[in-house]
C-alpha cells in the first residue's frame, strides 16, 4: 500500500494529508489538477487503493466524479450502489448523504471536480463500515438465478464482475447472461478466444461502447493479447469505418495504459507504399479466387477503377497483410463486422466464401453467427444465416 498503483493518465499525487485520511478506511493519494482559484473549479485525481472508501459524507454545493482509472463504487444514501468504471461521471446534487471508493479488488483513480466553491461546505459523517461496504459491491451475478455454466463463465470472463446493466435492471440481466453465457456457448465448441475477437469485432459495427468495454475487459482477462484486440480495431477500419472505431481505439489505449501497456505496441505492418497494391491483390486472389478478382476488376466502369485498386492497395494490402491475426482469424473478424453491420448481404456472401477457402468451414461460421446472436439480435442472424445457406447449402 506504500506504493500507489497509477491506473489512470493523470498523476497520483501523494497520500491524503491526516486532515482528510482520517475519513477513510484504507489508503488513498490525492493529485490536485487546477492552481488557478479565479477560475473557481478544483479538479483533483483521487486513487484508492483495493477496498478503500471514505466515510458518508455531503457537499452543500455538490460535486461531480468522472472515473478515469480501475474499478470503483458510488452510493447516495437509500439507493443501490453503482459500479464506475472509466468514462463514468457521477452528478452528485447538493447536501445528498453518499460515499464513493474502490472495488474490494482492484484499484480505482476519479477525478473530483469542487462545484460552488464559494461556499461548498463538506460534512463528514459515519464510516462506511464492512459489512455496509460488502453489501454494496457484492457481485450482482451472485443474487441473481444464473445457470451453472453461465456463472462459471461470468467468472472466467469478469472476476469481480463488471456489471452491463443489471443493478437497475435485474430481470432483464438474469435472461440475458442466462442466454448469452448458458444457452449460446453450449450450442458449439467455438473457442473463448475466438468468440471473444468476434464479439469485440461486433461490437465495433454496432458502435456500442459498452459492449466493446465488457467484452475487452474480459478478452484481456482471458489471455487475449494487446495486439490482438488492436488488429480487431485496425482491421474493422476498412470495413466499418474510422468514425466508428476512432473512440473505441481511445478506449482500448486507455484500458492497456491502465494495465501497465506501453504503448504504441510493436508493429505489424508488412507493405510498404511501393508493395502493398501488388500484395494485396495477391491476398485477394488468393482468398477469393483470381478469375473473380480479375473479372470483377475488368468489369468496374472507368469512373469506378480506383475503388478497385483502393480494395486491392487499402482493404487488403494495408490491413489483410498485417501480422498479429492470422489470415483464418481475419476472415472471421470481416465475417462479424459485416453481418453486425447489417444490409451488407452481398459482402456477407463474399466473404463467406471467403472464409471457406481460408479453412472457416459453415459449422464455425453458424457458431460464430450464434454467438454474436444475444448482441445483434435475431433480424440480422436470421439474414446471415440465408447468406449462409444461399452460399453454402444443407446437404
Amino acid at each position: 500500500m506504500e506504493k500507489p498503483q497509477k491506473v489512470s493518465p493523470f498523476p497520483v499525487g501523494d497520500k491524503l494529508p491526516e486532515q482528510f485520511s482520517k475519513y477513510f478506511i484504507g489508503q488513498a493519494w490525492l493529485a490536485p489538477l487546477t492552481g488557478r482559484s479565479v477560475l473557481n473549479v478544483p479538479v483533483s485525481n483521487v486513487t484508492f487503493s483495493p477496498g478503500c472508501r471514505n466515510n458518508w459524507h455531503s457537499h452543500t454545493g455538490g460535486q461531480l466524479l468522472i472515473a478515469v482509472g480501475g474499478r470503483g463504487y458510488y452510493q447516495a444514501r437509500g439507493e443501490e450502489a453503482r459500479e464506475l468504471l472509466p468514462g463514468d461521471i457521477v452528478e452528485i446534487a447538493p447536501d445528498v448523504e453518499h460515499w464513493h471508493g474502490a472495488a474490494p479488488d482492484c484499484w480505482f483513480s476519479h477525478l473530483a471536480v469542487e462545484c460552488n466553491p464559494q461556499t461548498n461546505v463538506n460534512t463528514w459523517l459515519e464510516p462506511v463500515d464492512d459489512a455496509q461496504y460488502a453489501a454494496a459491491t457484492k457481485p450482482a451475478a451472485s443474487r441473481m438465478a444464473l445457470r451453472d455454466d453461465a456463472r462459471q463463465l461470468l467468472a472466467t470472463l469478469l472476476p469481480g464482475e463488471t456489471s452491463i446493466f443489471w443493478g437497475e435492471d435485474p430481470e432483464l440481466a438474469e435472461i440475458f447472461v442466462n442466454f448469452a453465457l448458458g444457452d449460446v456457448p453450449a450450442h458449439s465448441d467455438l473457442d473463448l478466444r475466438t468468440r471473444l475477437l468476434c464479439t469485440l469485432a461486433s461490437a465495433v459495427a454496432t458502435q456500442s461502447r459498452t459492449l466493446f468495454r465488457t467484452t475487452l475487459e474480459a478478452a484481456l482477462n482471458t489471455g487475449v493479447t494487446p495486439v490482438e484486440v488492436k488488429e480487431v480495431l485496425y482491421h474493422a477500419v476498412p470495413y466499418a469505418g474510422m468514425a466508428r472505431v476512432a473512440d473505441l481505439l481511445r478506449l482500448t489505449n486507455e484500458t492497456l495504459r491502465s494495465r501497465g501497456v506501453q504503448l504504441p505496441l510493436e508493429a505489424q505492418g508488412t507493405t510498404t507504399r511501393q508493395s502493398r497494391f501488388e500484395k494485396g491483390l495477391d491476398v485477394q486472389r488468393a482468398i477469393f479466387g483470381a478469375e473473380n478478382i480479375d473479372a470483377m476488376r475488368a468489369a468496374a466502369p472507368d469512373s469506378q477503377k480506383h475503388i478497385q485498386d483502393f480494395l486491392s492497395a487499402n482493404c487488403f494490402g494495408d490491413y489483410m497483410t498485417r501480422r498479429g491475426l492470422d489470415e483464418a482469424a481475419r476472415e472471421l473478424v470481416t465475417f462479424s463486422i459485416l453481418i453486425s453491420l447489417g444490409g451488407c448481404e452481398p459482402q456477407v456472401k463474399g466473404h463467406i466464401a471467403g472464409n471457406v477457402k481460408v479453412g472457416n468451414d459453415k459449422r464455425k461460421l453458424l457458431a460464430v453467427v450464434t454467438q454474436l446472436l444475444p448482441w445483434i439480435g435475431y433480424p440480422r442472424t436470421l439474414n446471415a444465416i440465408g447468406c449462409l445457406n444461399e452460399v453454402l447449402p444443407e446437404e
